[in-house]
């Protein structure tokens, strides 16, 4: 995999761990940071299986992202300001779009872009001294990102707009209370709780995983009817893999399943 100015990587067992390496800039959205997170998600997505799943987390103690870039922004034309929400939105649709799980690990600020960020990632653990805004509002601005549309799915219309009409910042308890956060834990167990999860994943059928993450996604904008019949397709699906016909066989020869990923 190519290196990244603004990105680490590593492996910790099956997951990948990617930090956003900006500390003196509290990990900000810089146009910079945009393009290597869009270089990666492209890449990973041609992976497959390699890694069962990404931990998303920011350097340093005190930001996951803090947000947009503010000084690159102070000069924007609605042009570019398009043009810099846009790409981000391709960020995370292939964020979400990617077969592996994903887990943003918040070790403290995120706000604006750093909200949205974390929404687009499968689960939210959160540190405990870890916090939560949409503060665009502040700024005379509104959510760019993707806030106005994921955040009302993961919390709720009335609390989505709570948050963003003015602009509070939440601490981890109250995110982990109104469902915008999985688990809250202490700062140093943050990275290994996310990793052990990604190990529970990566014990079950990759192809499985993969298939219902997709299915999902395409039910969150339906209607019951219409969701059922996604859910159909995605049932049918699972017994044309390999993966399926093993774990049925392991099943019922009382043994460990062996799932090839296909």
């Amino acid at each position: 995999m190519e290196q990244f100015e603004t990105l680490s990587l590593r492996t910790q067992g099956s997951a990948l761990i990617v930090t956003i390496n900006r500390p003196a800039s509290m990990n900000a959205l810089a146009l910079e940071v945009v393009e290597d997170l869009e270089k990666l998600v492209t890449h990973l997505a041609g992976t497959g299986f390699e890694h069962r799943g990404v931990v998303l987390t920011g350097a340093g103690e005190k930001s996951f992202v803090a947000g947009a870039n503010i000084v690159q922004m102070k000069d924007m034309d609605a042009d570019a300001a398009d043009a810099y929400g846009r790409r981000m939105h391709r960020v995370t649709e292939a964020l979400e779009a990617l077969q592996v799980p994903v887990i943003a690990a918040v070790n403290g600020f995120a706000l604006g872009g750093g909200c949205e960020l974390a929404l687009a990632c499968d689960f939210i653990y959160a540190a405990e001294n870890a916090s939560f805004g949409q503060p665009e509002v502040n700024l005379g601005l509104v959510p760019g990102f993707g806030g106005s549309v994921r955040l009302p799915r993961r919390v709720g219309v009335a609390m989505a707009r709570e948050l963003i009409f003015t602009g509070r910042r939440i601490k981890a308890a109250e995110a982990l209370r109104i469902g915008l956060a999985n688990r809250v834990v202490p700062a140093a167990e943050l990275i290994d709780t996310a990793v052990a999860t990604i190990e529970e994943i990566a014990a079950v059928s990759p192809m499985a995983v993969a298939n219902v993450k997709g299915a999902i996604n395409q039910i969150a904008d339906t209607d019951v009817h219409a969701g059922l019949d996604l859910e159909a397709a995605s049932f049918r699906k699972a017994f044309t893999t390999e993966d399926s016909v093993e774990g049925r066989a392991a099943f019922v020869e009382k043994r460990k399943a062996q799932f090839p990923g296909k």
